[in-house]
C-alpha cells in the first residue's frame, strides 16, 4: 500500500503504527506534514462487542474533548472509506519505555491525574501502555476508545499491570513479541 484517501486527498503511507481492536493506524504524510491515518477494519474480537466502529471514534473523541484528555486533534473523517485522519504526535510510547527500562514515575503520576478527571466523568480509556506517548515529557492519549466507568477495568485494577515489567507485560511479550511505535 502507497497511499490512501481520506475525503479524496491522497497521504503516502509511511509505515504501519499498530494494530487494534478497531483498526489499522499509519504514519502518514500529505509531503508537507506528517498524520495519523486509522482504517476501521471488521476483524472479529472476541473480548469486545462493537456497533459501528467509525461513529464510536468520532463520539469517543468528543467526550474525551469535552473530559478535556490531552490527545492528538480529529482532523477529518472520511465517512464513506471508514477512515479518520488525527494529528500525530511524535515520542516514545509508554510500552517502549517500560521496555527499554527507561519508565519514570511521573508518566504514572500524569496518568493518576488523567484518571482523577475521567473517573469524576465517569469514564475509563484504555490503558494499555501502547496507547500512550511522551512528548517532551508530556503524557498523551492517543487512541480515541472510552468506555463508562467500571472498578475492573480502571488504571489501578487492570492498566497499572502492564505499566511496568510484571508478569502481565511479560506475558504479553512471550505471546504478542515486541511492540513498536
Amino acid at each position: 500500500m502507497d497511499s490512501l484517501t481520506v475525503n479524496g486527498k491522497a497521504y503516502e503511507i509511511q509505515k504501519l503504527l499498530g494494530h487494534g481492536k478497531g483498526g489499522y493506524s499509519y504514519l502518514a504524510s500529505d509531503g508537507k506534514k506528517e498524520y495519523v491515518l486509522k482504517q476501521i477494519h471488521h476483524e472479529p474480537c472476541d473480548y469486545y462487542q462493537f456497533g459501528n466502529k467509525l461513529a464510536s471514534e468520532v463520539n469517543d473523541y468528543k467526550r474525551l474533548v469535552e473530559i478535556g484528555i490531552p490527545m492528538p486533534e480529529l482532523l477529518e473523517v472520511d465517512w464513506e472509506n471508514e477512515r479518520i485522519l488525527k494529528e500525530y504526535i511524535r515520542g516514545d510510547t509508554i510500552f517502549d519505555c517500560v521496555l527499554r527500562e527507561e519508565m519514570k514515575q511521573e508518566y504514572v503520576e500524569q496518568m493518576q491525574a488523567m484518571c482523577r478527571t475521567l473517573y469524576a466523568a465517569h469514564t475509563n480509556i484504555d490503558y494499555f501502555p501502547t496507547n500512550f506517548v511522551v512528548q517532551e515529557g508530556k503524557l498523551f492519549y492517543i487512541d480515541y476508545e472510552c468506555n463508562d466507568f467500571m472498578e475492573q477495568w480502571s488504571f489501578e485494577n487492570w492498566g497499572i499491570r502492564y505499566w511496568s515489567k510484571t508478569e502481565e507485560f511479560l506475558e504479553y511479550l512471550r505471546t504478542h513479541g515486541a511492540v513498536s511505535k
